[in-house]
């Protein structure tokens, strides 16, 4: 297996060895849930962690911008406003000085533009380590209100931002253009997928919603893509969902490159897909604001009661389970496909 690990062993193994108990935590490790929310006063913390690795050809200036947004963006989804960091950079022997000063250089950079400070850290070589990682980057900010992925209502209209599959197409653009190409897909369609590298954030999306008001729950669609951040959403607040396959947000490049590769769109990572779901006198000022930023978004659906049970509603009427996949099938056919070349 590649990615995270499956739900069971997170249950069974991981779930339950969290250390002490102390009551200032709000809330806990749990499925579908990015960052911790602790008491602090009158206040509370928002506090995420994530792992960070390149792909073959990232460039050091990506690599840093991406580690940066992929750990604020867990913040964001709380609704609190990312303020600091610490991250450990593991770096093989070999790499030289010129690599780690602009991949150091580029994690200033995007902190700085996100109004996020650096307060610690750690950078060492090390021999097992086979390409620059970033072991850890951890993210935290402090605000009055939060919200979670365990806080939407019956009746909350469903959004996206940008669409499906973001993540998934910008690595595959990115390191497999010239085999796109060789496959005819357009240079055009391999550009844009390429481009979405830059697009895998949801830092902007999920501060400029909460700052509208009316948002019950926020929820990066990360491994497993649309279907289980919306399942993992439908899970944590005990609702059910009514999703209309054909609202959903499916860029051209997104469906060519999905389809060479036999993959759901629906199903695979897409780190800078927004889930949220708002009260419905507020959409239209959500969507609002998303026009005026030049972010695309679109309602899917609704929130349901939870004994209507999560459902895809197909363009002549079906009615399908909304389920999960098992297994993201991106890692393996990415690594397949570079292991071939």
């Amino acid at each position: 297996m590649i990615g995270k690990v499956n739900d069971d062993f997170f249950k069974k193994t991981i779930l339950p060895e969290t250390g002490a108990l102390n009551t200032k935590v709000i809330v806990g490790p749990c499925m579908g849930v990015d960052a911790a929310i602790l008491e602090t006063g009158d206040q509370f913390m928002a506090i995420a962690e994530d792992p960070i690795f390149p792909g073959p050809t990232t460039s050091p200036e990506d690599f840093g911008w991406i580690t940066v947004h992929i750990g604020a963006s867990d913040v964001a989804v709380t609704g609190i406003k990312p303020q600091f960091m610490t991250y450990s950079l593991l770096i093989p022997p070999e790499t030289s000085e010129e690599y780690i000063t602009r991949l150091v250089r580029s994690i200033s950079l995007s902190a700085r533009e996100l109004g996020i400070s650096i307060v610690g850290g750690h950078t060492g070589f090390y021999g097992a380590v086979t390409v620059p990682t970033i072991g850890g980057i951890t993210v935290w900010g402090i605000g009055r209100e939060y919200v979670t992925p365990a806080g939407a209502r019956v009746g909350d209209v469903v959004l996206i931002t940008k669409g499906i599959a973001i993540e998934a197409v910008a690595l595959l653009g990115s390191e497999l253009g010239n085999s796109l190409l060789a496959a005819g897909i357009s240079k055009e369609l391999v550009e844009k997928a390429s481009s979405r590298i830059r697009e895998m954030t949801v830092v902007n999306d999920a501060l400029l919603a909460a700052a509208c008001g009316g948002v019950h729950a926020m929820h990066d669609a990360t491994e497993g893509g649309l279907a289980r951040g919306l399942w993992e959403v439908a899970q944590a607040s005990g609702v059910g969902l009514s999703i209309q396959r054909s609202a959903v947000i499916l860029p051209p490049d997104v469906k060519a490159i999905c389809s060479h590769f036999q993959l759901d769109p629906y199903e695979v990572i897409s780190e800078g897909t927004l889930v949220l779901t708002v009260d419905p006198e507020k959409a239209g000022t959500v969507l609002n604001a998303y026009e005026k930023a030049g972010l695309p978004a679109a309602v899917i659906g609704k929130v349901v009661p939870r004994a209507e049970g999560c459902r895809w509603v197909e363009v002549d009427g079906r009615v399908i389970e909304l389920l999960p996949p098992q297994v993201d099938n991106f890692w393996e056919v990415f690594f397949g496909a570079l292991a071939q070349g």
